[in-house]
Formats: C-alpha cells, sequence, structure tokens
C-alpha cells in the first residue's frame, strides 16, 4: 500500500506549490493596492487646487484658502466681533405654572436691522426695524400643552426657528426669565417677535417689536464684525468673513492686528510625491523578490516567468514612460519635475528639481497627477469629468446662456398695499405648488416685497426641496425670480383666499420659463442642465462638465484637460486587483486548482481503500489455502508414519 499511495504524496507536492503561489499572489497584491493607496493624496484635485493660509497670530485669525485663492499676503485689523442679539423677558413666579388659558397662539419670529440704540435695554421711540428679506419668519405654537414657561422654552427650541430659548433665575421674587437669543450673529438678526391667536398672557410675555410693545430687554446687542483687509474696510454679519480676500476664508476671534499669508500647498504634494516613489519602489523591491533567480543557490521565486506579474509590471512601467497631455504648461512627463527610472528598475525623486517646478509651474503641476482642467473663460469653471473623459484640449462656444424663471408684475405697487386676515396665494416653484400665507397688515412696496420672499421662503413644502425665490421691487412693480437656473425653473401665482393677486402683481401671474445652458466643445453640441454643460456622450469630452456663469454667447476659449499619472495608475491597478481583475481572476485559477487536487485526493483515497480491500482479500484467501494445505500435510505426514509403523 506504500508503494500504491505514492500518488498521494505527488499531489501534497502539487498542493504545497499552488499554496506557495497563491501567497505570492497575495503578497503582489498587497504591493499593488499599497501602491494605490499612495496615489491617493495626488489623485484628488483638491491637492493641487487648496493652498495654505496661515495667521501671524492664530489666537486673532485663522484663515484657510481654496482653490480660488491667490499666493499673497494681507494685513488685517479687527475693530469689532459680530455679535447675536439676546432679549430677556421680564420676571415669572414659576417656571412650571400654566401661562393664561391654554388658547392656541402663533408666535411668530421675523429677523432684520434695528435702526437706533437701545437705553437699559430698551429702544427709544423713533426706532425702525427692518425685516431681512433672505430670512425666512419661524413661527411656534403654545397651547394647553406647553403653556409654561418650560414648555414655552422647549417649544422654541424644538421648532428650530433661529432662535435658541433659555431659563435664567435670578434669585428675586419673581426670578425666572424667558432669555433669547438669536442663533445668527450680525446687525440684521435682531428680533420681531409677533403673536395671532387668543391668549393675552402668552402674547403679553412674548411680545416684542423694537419700535412698539417691547416685553423683553435686550442683553446683548446684534452686530457685525468690522475689520480693515490692507486698509479696506470690511464688515461682516459673522466672524467667519468671506469674501475680503478671493478664495480665503477668515475667522476673527479677537479684537486686534495680525498678518494672514496664502501661500501654495507644496509641502503637501511634496509630501505625496515622496509616497508615491517609495510606494513604487517597494512594489518594484517585492516583484524583483518574487520574479528573481539566484544561480548560487539555484532557488528561484514563486512567481519566475509569470505572465501576470510581468504584465503588471510592464504596464505600470509603460504608463509611468509615457507623457500626459498637462494643461497647456509645458509639463507632460515626470522627469521634468525631477522623477526618473534607475539603472535597477526603480525610480528617483530629484527634490531641487521638484521644488523648482513647484515654484515656477505650480497650476500645472497637477495636471502631471490627477484628473485636472483649466479654462481660458475666467466664467467658465471645470466642476466635474468622468472616466470616459480624454484629455485633450477643447474649444468652447456658448450659444445660450442659463436664465431663472422670472414674474414681473405690470401694478405700480401704492404707498400701503393692505394684506386681509387669512389671506393665501397659490404658488407654482420650480415645479412645486404650495399655498403661501400671508402676514395681514398694511406694507410699503419695499415691505411688500419682504413679506411676499419671506412668505415664500418659509413655506415647508419647498424648503423641503430647496426651492427658493426672491421678491424685490422693480420700477415700482414687484418682480419674484426662482434661484434656480435651467428648464425646470418656474414661478407662477395665483389667488387662494383673502387678498387677490392682483393687488401684488396685478394681471400678470405666470412667469417666464428658465433656460438651459447650450454650448459646443470641439464642435460636438453638449448637454445644459441649468448652467452646468456636459460633454456629449461617445465625444472625447464625454463627462467633462463645465459650469458656465454668465457671460457672451460665441467662442469662449479653451479648456484643457489632463488625465495624470496618478489617475491612469489607480484606473489600471482598479482592473489588476478588482473583483474581476487580472490578480483576482488568476488566484481563482489557483484556488480552482488547489479543489482540484483536493477532489483528486480524495477519488485517490478512495481507490486505494478498494485495493487494500481487494489485497486484504486476496491475502486471507490465499491465508485459507496455505492453512488448508498445512492441514493436510499434518494429515499425510501423519499417514505416512503410520503406515512407516505397521510396515516394521
Amino acid at each position: 500500500m506504500q508503494v500504491e499511495s505514492q500518488p498521494l504524496t505527488s499531489l501534497a507536492k502539487k498542493e504545497a506549490s499552488y499554496q506557495a503561489k497563491l501567497s505570492a499572489y497575495g503578497s503582489l497584491n498587497g504591493a499593488v493596492s499599497a501602491f494605490q493607496n499612495a496615489l491617493t493624496s495626488l489623485n484628488t484635485p483638491s491637492t493641487f487646487q487648496s493652498l495654505n493660509a496661515s495667521a501671524g497670530d492664530s489666537t486673532i485669525a485663522f484663515a484657510t484658502a481654496n482653490s480660488a485663492a491667490t499666493a499673497g499676503s494681507y494685513s488685517v485689523a479687527i475693530s469689532k466681533l459680530a455679535q447675536a442679539q439676546g432679549i430677556s423677558s421680564a420676571g415669572q413666579v414659576s417656571s412650571t405654572d400654566a401661562i393664561g388659558t391654554g388658547t392656541e397662539t402663533t408666535i411668530s419670529f421675523a429677523f432684520g436691522t434695528i435702526t437706533g440704540t437701545a437705553v437699559s435695554g430698551i429702544y427709544p421711540p423713533g426706532t425702525t426695524f427692518q425685516q431681512d428679506a433672505n430670512q425666512t419668519v419661524g413661527t411656534v405654537k403654545i397651547n394647553s400643552t406647553n403653556n409654561s414657561l418650560q414648555g414655552i422654552r422647549d417649544a422654541i427650541n424644538a421648532a428650530n426657528v433661529g432662535v435658541s430659548a433659555s431659563i435664567v433665575g435670578d434669585g428675586s421674587a419673581t426670578p425666572y426669565h424667558l432669555v433669547l437669543n438669536s442663533s445668527k450673529t450680525g446687525a440684521a438678526s435682531s428680533l420681531k417677535i409677533t403673536s395671532s391667536g387668543g391668549d393675552a398672557a402668552v402674547t403679553s410675555l412674548l411680545a416684542y417689536d423694537p419700535t412698539a410693545t417691547q416685553n423683553f430687554t435686550e442683553v446683548s446687542t446684534a452686530q457685525n464684525a468690522n475689520l480693515t483687509v490692507n486698509g479696506i474696510a470690511i464688515s461682516s454679519a459673522s466672524n467667519t468673513v468671506l469674501g475680503a480676500m478671493q478664495g480665503v476664508s477668515l475667522t476673527v476671534s479677537k479684537v486686534g492686528t495680525t498678518s494672514i499669508s496664502v501661500s501654495a500647498n507644496t509641502t503637501g504634494i511634496t509630501a505625496g510625491v515622496n509616497s508615491f516613489v517609495k510606494a513604487y519602489n517597494d512594489l518594484n523591491t517585492t516583484i524583483k523578490s518574487l520574479t528573481s533567480y539566484d544561480p548560487n543557490t539555484k532557488k528561484a521565486g514563486l512567481l519566475l516567468g509569470d505572465s501576470t506579474t510581468q504584465s503588471i509590471q510592464n504596464q505600470i512601467r509603460k504608463t509611468l514612460s509615457s507623457s500626459v497631455n498637462g494643461l497647456g504648461g509645458g509639463l507632460t512627463t515626470l522627469s521634468q519635475i525631477g522623477v526618473s527610472f534607475q539603472k535597477d528598475g526603480s525610480i528617483s525623486l530629484d527634490a531641487s528639481k521638484l521644488s523648482t517646478a513647484l515654484a515656477t509651474k505650480f497650476s500645472d503641476v497637477g495636471g502631471l497627477f490627477a484628473s485636472l482642467g483649466s479654462a481660458t473663460d475666467s466664467l467658465a469653471n471645470i466642476t466635474g469629468s468622468s472616466s470616459a473623459t480624454k484629455a485633450g484640449s477643447y474649444e468652447l462656444a456658448i450659444t445660450q446662456i442659463a436664465t431663472k424663471s422670472s414674474l414681473t408684475g405690470d401694478l405700480t405697487l401704492p404707498p400701503s398695499t393692505t394684506i386681509d386676515p387669512n389671506t393665501k396665494i397659490s404658488v407654482t416653484l420650480d415645479g412645486v405648488v404650495a399655498d403661501v400665507s400671508l402676514a395681514a397688515g398694511s406694507y410699503t412696496a419695499t415691505e411688500l416685497a419682504t413679506l411676499v420672499q419671506t412668505s415664500i421662503n418659509s413655506t415647508s413644502a419647498f424648503t423641503a426641496v430647496g426651492a427658493t425665490a426672491k421678491a424685490s421691487v422693480v420700477g415700482g412693480v414687484l418682480a419674484l425670480e426662482s434661484n434656480k437656473y435651467g428648464s425646470t425653473s418656474a414661478i407662477n401665482i395665483a389667488s387662494n383666499t383673502g387678498t387677490g393677486v392682483a393687488s401684488l402683481t396685478g394681471t400678470v401671474v405666470t412667469g417666464s420659463v428658465g433656460k438651459d445652458v447650450a454650448g459646443t466643445l470641439n464642435g460636438i453640441t453638449a448637454t445644459g442642465n441649468g448652467q452646468s454643460l456636459t460633454g456629449a456622450a461617445g465625444s472625447p469630452a464625454e463627462g467633462l462638465k463645465l459650469l458656465i456663469a454668465g457671460g457672451s454667447l460665441g467662442a469662449r476659449g479653451t479648456v484643457n484637460f489632463s488625465v495624470g499619472y496618478a489617475t491612469q495608475l489607480s484606473s489600471l491597478i482598479s482592473g489588476f486587483t478588482g473583483s474581476s481583475g487580472t490578480i483576482t481572476s488568476t488566484t481563482s485559477g489557483v484556488t480552482a486548482s488547489i479543489k482540484e487536487i483536493g477532489k483528486q485526493r480524495i477519488t485517490l483515497n478512495s481507490r486505494l481503500f478498494d485495493v487494500e480491500a481487494r489485497y486484504r482479500a486476496q491475502f486471507t484467501a490465499l491465508d485459507r489455502i496455505v492453512s488448508g494445505l498445512n492441514n493436510t500435510s499434518t494429515f499425510l505426514t501423519q499417514q505416512l508414519a503410520a503406515l512407516t509403523g505397521s510396515n516394521k
């Protein structure tokens, strides 16, 4: 049976060989994946588009920069920080006792700018309040379930209307004060609180109109941040200042003077290139180890002569040795930034050459690694691409500029327009239809526009889908405009209850339909959606997305797009390591061979079991024959002995 079992030994050796090869492919896959991971930062456009911003004194200000920023140094002097308004109610004996009868009362919170100076927390006669049309009016309902000080506080906080509420006790006979703070800083976020409903006690407690009844005392005044940037005065509603320096977000934290320096992200890019070089050399070392042959020991690597490994190595080297399209700045090969192949197959980095390239052609280095584009027209910005987008230069031409839907009335608004109680208008905005409630009262033309805008933008049906509108007075008439571009942009109004739309816009109730941008890339018609223009499917520019922010019709310059080394390699490696990749397919084949050996082992063991059984049966039969012959021999011996004795 030892002789019969020799094929099992051969199968075991073959299985061990396959297991070793499977382990080798695991090492190869790990090294290739590590190389792909090292490409992540270089394959991310923001690595090359973002700049670094730093403050001389970070306790005074903090800054971050994006791709729109330009390198430079700025002097910043902060004289005032932005602040939110805070108001406190009159003291109450209890925070849990019911206030009023519990009749449902609707509390409305409006935000705007107060002109005047509070004295001991109260604004004097002559003060005005200009509502901010860009901030929606929030409402809270108070009834028998929440008409205590604590209940009102919780209802306001739960409603998320842009106001935070708390209760503060001062230890007096009426210690409990409802304190309200605007959630936003800035002068335009001051509060005006009005009520509608039947509970006089709740209405009285929460009444706050800086121009009239003030049952709250102001404890902190809303104000903008005031600062100068290189001597230019800046006012900001928030302590995070945007737009003062192009592409820079500046956060101020205390009064004082500091400097802001904006510079290229050379440190991050240098680190990424060094990581790329190291990862490639690690991969090269792994492949050499797996495919080498030592003539002294006569030992070969586990993947010596393996076609899969050779193919992977050759494709990666071919990609690194080829040139890319670039971004029109003259950088098309890795050697131009100091990355070059060595005799042993590894690559090296000339740090000085990389530093020079980053200093002189920073905007073009990104095109060597990531999928990046640039347009010669400042109003055309590349916002995305797809794996189908081909590198190249594309001539851009625009045949139609995107527009928004707008509705301009034909009624010259009178000095005062009265809105009746329970007035609702039906508004169609970007495909959504909803009833919009308008608060009763008398309004000037500007106030009426503010009322219509805030009422539309506060309607839940529109906020749920992010649809917003703008209302203004143009030439004495009310004008409405959707804030969305494109053919799906639409704004229409119709009367519902109360004051009709004829008092708002006259006979005009239907707005113009918005238009999508239209144009071509290299003469091929692209797809327009709002302000976004996308390269047509099947064309070299397929998936290339441009944001066309206005401008003129006709030729609009050139769009350069580059698919860099990191993008190419990452895509290539995904074809090696993916679920249907080369390495995965090969290892699946080896695994299948191991499983087949297992099946052969089972079949062979079954046959050996039968062979051994046959041998044992034959041996037993022969043993019986021999035993019978031995018995016969003994009998004959005895008989012969008896015959011999008889003859004597």
